[in-house]
């Protein structure tokens, strides 16, 4: 079992993961090591929540065990919020309407892209990155290596 807490936007978090193997040799699903409990208590504005949420992994316990595997669920968060929150608010992908043929992922792979060159060139904040950019698309291309500057 593994525990860890934090403090910040507004609310108090506190998380404990139980992993177990004891499952693994009573189901016939392919690779499964170890099976997870993520219990999450949240106190925001005085009110209190409870979040049971559950996994399975095929990582063996020697690998890695209930502290490790709270690390990667918490890292998963920072995935989600550096790719898809861009992705969905600064971007808009979720208002797009390209829906026929291979348009979208064509499109998912230019956003992804595109925050990727952004983040490789050292811009935190995607939004500012793309209101500097917008007036200045010579630097942008620069950037690129498609012009010198």
């Amino acid at each position: 079992m593994a525990e860890s807490s934090n403090k910040g936007h507004g609310r108090r978090e506190h998380r404990r993961l139980q992993a177990s193997t004891r499952l693994a040799d009573q189901t016939d699903w392919p690779g499964l090591a170890q099976v997870c409990r993520l219990t999450r208590s949240t106190v925001r504005n005085g009110q209190s929540s409870l979040e049971i949420e559950y996994a399975i992994t095929s990582v063996p316990q020697s690998r890695a065990g209930a502290a490790q595997l709270l690390k990667w669920w918490r890292e998963h968060w920072g995935i989600e919020n550096r790719a898809h929150y861009v992705r969905d608010v600064t971007l808009q992908e979720d208002a797009c309407r390209i829906r026929k043929g291979h348009a979208p992922q064509n499109f998912a792979a230019l956003r992804n892209a595109l925050i990727s060159c952004l983040r490789f060139a050292g811009h935190v904040n995607i939004a500012s990155a793309l209101r500097a950019y917008t007036w200045q698309t010579q630097r942008m291309l620069a950037m690129l290596g498609i012009f010198k500057k």
